[in-house]
């Protein structure tokens, strides 16, 4: 079901809301946080779609506030354009869609208040571009999480270094969530035998791809070793492969195709591994089953960028490669 609002406010929203639970049960019930999108015209529907597939395993109210530049002009023009979906066209979610402009496309904060869940957490999450310092924007504010995507940005590598600046407790990206499939499968080939240490890593992946470096910075921060990292406009998008030397050979995981990766040890045979590029609901998903800071994600970005030293990356053409500082 879908009811559209045009020039509306946040009571006659909440009154509707009401009135559609009265009508068609108990549609609002059971809810466990807020999530809110802030994304730009004309690119909402992808992230609800994301929304709302993700909300079979966490039920939750979405609100989309859909602004743009051109969308904020004088306080005359100042209105509010509502749509509010429930049922089939809204998963296991109840979405409502603001589209402001004027005055009400700057105050973001008091569009969306009225309309939180109460006593509900909230999660931010902004699909495309994403505010200077997320922690300090109008819903960063009032957001116990928030999440951006490096890799949406004209400049990936230069989004990593800036997140890293102003990363506060809470925050998060999507760059971070698609690695998690990779150190699970790294983890598990590090806890067999032979228990040695790792002497040497190297990290290769497409020119474009933030989570390459992450997945870097992770290594070399856990390991306290050494990573050679490689950045090439060849080859498959993301995250390429990984190489960890040892004393009696090296383990290497290569992504050779979409899905499937290859992981070749010494002295055992050669595994074809599920190794997926994680869609977006895969990674709204997982990011929203926990509500608490993520402190490993703060130490990649605050400590392991700096000192895996990733300046350089993507500044070489088509090929660069950095070499961690010692």
């Amino acid at each position: 079901m879908i009811v559209d609002l045009p020039n509306t406010t946040t009571s006659k929203i909440s009154k509707q809301l009401i009135k559609m639970r009265d009508e068609g049960g108990a549609v609002a019930l059971g809810r466990v946080l807020t999530l809110v999108i802030a994304t730009k015209p004309g690119e909402e529907e992808e992230a609800i779609e994301a929304a709302n597939d993700a909300s079979r395993e966490h039920p939750m109210r979405v609100l989309v506030v859909s602004s743009g530049p051109d969308d904020r002009r004088t306080e005359k023009d100042a209105r509010v354009d509502a749509q509010i979906r429930v049922g089939g066209d809204a998963g296991a979610s109840e979405v409502i869609v603001l589209r402001a402009v004027g005055d009400a496309a700057r105050d973001q904060e008091s569009l969306v208040t009225g309309l939180l869940l109460p006593d509900a957490p909230v999660v931010a999450w902004w699909p495309g571009e994403a505010p200077d310092v997320v922690s300090q924007s109008p819903i960063g504010r009032i957001s116990q999480r928030r999440i951006t995507d490096a890799a949406t940005s004209p400049d990936p590598f230069r989004a990593l270094n800036h997140i890293a600046d102003t990363y506060q407790p809470g925050d998060t990206d999507f760059a971070w969530t698609r690695l998690t499939l990779w150190r699970a499968q790294l983890a598990a080939v590090l806890d067999q035998p032979p228990y040695e240490r790792v002497t040497g890593i190297e990290v290769h992946g497409s020119a474009d791809s933030p989570s390459t470096v992450l997945l870097a910075a992770w290594l070399q921060l856990q390991l306290k070793v050494d990573v050679t990292l490689e950045m090439s406009t060849e080859g498959n998008h993301g995250i390429q492969g990984v190489r960890l030397h040892r004393k009696t050979g090296t383990i290497e995981l290569e992504r050779n195709n979409l899905s499937i990766a290859t992981l070749v040890q010494p002295n055992q045979p050669t595994h074809h591994i599920s190794l997926p590029r994680r869609s977006l609901r895969d990674c709204l998903a997982e990011e929203l089953r926990r509500l608490d800071p993520d402190d490993l994600f703060g130490d990649v970005i605050a400590k392991g960028l700096k000192q895996l030293g990733t300046d350089a990356v993507g500044k070489g053409g088509a090929k660069a490669k950095v070499a961690a500082a010692k």
